[in-house]
């Protein structure tokens, strides 16, 4: 497909240079960048999170102040460790 866009002269020389460079034609250059913009886009979108809230009060009064190593205690006492 034949399209027109408008370039920075700047960005152009650096482009061709680049090109010139890696011993490629501008078009395989242009086509390259945006295979990869649009393959990080995919990526980026790729992976959402879900909201996982729930109500309640906060922790509770005797873990509220404990340590990392009470919370692990806590955490296996009924799992035999």
């Amino acid at each position: 497909m034949k399209t027109t866009i408008e370039i920075s002269d700047p960005l152009m020389r650096q482009a061709r240079k680049l090109a010139s460079q890696k011993g490629i034609t501008l078009r395989a250059l242009i086509e390259q960048s945006l295979r990869a913009a649009i393959a990080e886009k995919k990526q980026a979108n790729g992976f959402q999170l879900r909201r996982a809230t729930f109500k309640g009060e906060g922790l509770r009064p005797e873990i509220r102040d404990a340590g990392w190593e009470r919370l692990r205690e806590m955490a296996y006492e009924s799992h035999g460790g």
